[in-house]
């Protein structure tokens, strides 16, 4: 059946709820599977207008926690892979839209399914803020089992 899943996170309640899915799924179907996050830049204003804001040395803070965040959130899937005897690999991916990446990483990686979660956004905030999940089902190749944010 599947060979190979992709897992998408962001380290939200809603994203682990299909990392557990996903998770559960390549041990019923003996996959192995690769968890990705996407850390999107916060640059927004240029390094010499940081500079001049004084709030580059704040930015680069808060990247820095970012990148620990993440590595945190890969460690404890990877943790609860192992734990589960199920092959994992983790792949933390910077400064692309989070949608870009994960439909790159399928196709790289040779992925047959990928499982994400869905916030549940509707109306004026799923088109203000876009919606990862919408994008990959729109532009994706790869067959995806979308986790809903309400169970």
């Amino acid at each position: 059946m599947y060979q190979h899943i992709l897992i998408p996170t962001d380290g939200s309640e809603v994203a682990e709820r299909a990392v557990t899915h996903g998770l559960s799924l390549a041990k019923f179907v003996g996959a192995k599977i690769t968890v990705i996050i996407v850390e999107e830049r916060l640059g927004v204003l240029g390094v010499s207008g940081l500079a001049r804001h004084g709030a580059f040395s704040e930015l680069t803070k808060l990247e820095e926690q970012i990148k620990k965040d993440a590595t945190s959130v890969l460690d404890r899937v990877a943790n609860a892979a192992k734990q589960a005897g199920v092959p994992c690999d983790t792949i933390q991916v910077e400064g692309v839209q989070p949608y870009e990446a994960i439909i790159a990483t399928a196709t790289d990686r040779g992925c047959d399914l990928i499982v994400m979660a869905s916030h549940g956004r509707s109306g004026l905030s799923a088109v203000v803020l876009g919606s990862v999940t919408n994008k990959v089902l729109t532009y994706t190749k790869t067959p995806v089992l979308v986790v809903p944010s309400r169970s």
